[in-house]
């Protein structure tokens, strides 16, 4: 399992989505995981990194090579489906956040 996203040099664009869960699962998992896959077929998409704690908090950075590719992810047929689930049935409260990445570097001790 890869934690971090293999993102190429900057500029590239992130969507920070930060959430907190209501408390059932409710098929969240499983809608999930095919959001990453079907996001991973869209052009543009770069990657992604998720993490959640145990009371629900949770963000998820998505990279994309375009504001374009961004607006055509959010109006994807089944992202539709699940946006909206996400409002009824899974998303005590959530915020979207849109920025552009101009500069990227890293630490990595265990690189061979």
């Amino acid at each position: 399992m890869h934690l971090f996203a293999n993102t190429p040099n900057p500029p590239y664009y992130a969507v920070i989505f930060t959430s907190t869960r209501k408390g059932e699962d409710h098929g969240y998992g499983e809608m999930a995981e095919r959001m990453v896959e079907l996001a991973g077929k869209q052009p543009g998409f770069l990657g992604v990194e998720s993490v959640r704690d145990a009371t629900g908090f949770g963000v998820t950075v998505s990279y994309w090579s375009s504001l374009e590719a961004i607006r055509e992810w959010k109006q994807h047929e089944e992202h539709l489906i699940a946006q909206e689930k996400g409002k009824t049935v899974w998303y005590e409260h959530y915020v979207t956040r849109i920025c552009k990445v101009e500069r990227a570097y890293e630490m990595n001790l265990f690189r061979s």
